[in-house]
């Protein structure tokens, strides 16, 4: 559980969060900028965006390139991840709160990813990088003062609790025990939109489009409105949640497990790029 330290943010939204913890307001961190134990990183897609102007202290991640091994297409490992921290300025105890362009979706991904290394105190900004510019709230064009190569032991990535691989989703296939969530738009999900050699959706797969868990500024639905929105899934079953590559999957983790309380959730960051060209595994389609 995150320090007490640093404690919840006590936005009243966030009061009926499973996990009141993982959520932090704008108000949150400005309130916190300066505090040498809550750290800012920005992970956009747009990776130009840092440099124009980023929350005072952040630093900025890219996802991709430092999160993810160029060479086998997989998480980096423990031994890069700890480098990764240590040249950030980021503490094993730090409060880390993750923050991005394009809804956070990046950003919910580099939090999935400190998950899987066991990081304790991981958050993400309510609203992400265009709320809090909307607010109108300061913004810098300088390095953080804070950065500076820190201590940071190497730990090993937990591949089991939150993550799924091809071969296992392959097996739960209409498996009473396991729901699948397809978080893409209804369009691939459906195969009328193709972004691999096939298209279509793992078979008894739900589809609930990532981006309805928010509104229109870009921060997430109450958790009555998130409940709605997932009716048709229980949060006993294992979930497991993929997209295209896995970030809009993470997005949907986020809320499935720490918003909504569901008690086994993984990504399957895969996902259809690896599933819709994979020879011989099963989809379906409105073709059948």
């Amino acid at each position: 559980m995150p320090d007490t330290s640093r404690p919840a943010d006590p936005t009243p939204a966030f009061s009926d969060d499973a996990d009141a913890t993982r959520l932090v307001s704008s108000e949150w961190l400005s309130a916190h900028i300066g505090n040498p134990r809550v750290k800012a990183v920005e992970a956009d897609e747009d990776l130009l965006l840092y440099d124009i102007g980023h929350i005072p202290g952040a630093v900025k991640v890219n996802a991709r390139a430092e999160l993810d091994d160029p060479t086998t297409r997989d998480i980096v490992d423990g031994a890069a991840f700890a480098a990764l921290m240590r040249d950030k300025g980021i503490e094993r105890t730090d409060t880390v709160v993750l923050y991005g362009d394009k809804f956070n979706r990046w950003a919910a991904y580099g939090l999935w990813v400190c998950t899987l290394f066991g990081h304790a105190d991981v958050r993400l900004l309510d609203g992400g990088r265009d709320f809090w510019n909307t607010e109108g709230r300061e913004t810098t064009l300088d390095w953080p003062y804070w950065r500076a190569e820190a201590e940071y032991p190497e730990a090993e990535r937990d591949d089991h609790t939150h993550r799924a691989f091809r071969d296992a989703v392959a097996t739960r296939i209409g498996k009473a025990q396991t729901q699948l969530l397809d978080v893409r738009s209804p369009g691939e999900y459906a195969g009328e939109i193709r972004s691999a050699a096939r298209g279509g959706h793992i078979p008894t797969a739900h589809n609930v489009a990532w981006q309805r868990a928010l509104t229109g500024d870009g921060r997430f639905r109450s958790a009555a409105e998130l409940r709605e929105l997932y009716s048709e899934l229980s949060p006993e079953l294992e979930t497991v949640v993929y997209c295209h590559a896995g970030e809009q999957a993470a997005h949907s983790w986020f809320v499935l497990k720490y918003l909504l309380g569901f008690r086994n959730v993984r990504v399957y960051d895969g996902s259809w790029s690896e599933w819709g060209n994979t020879v011989k595994l099963p989809i379906s389609s409105p073709a059948g």
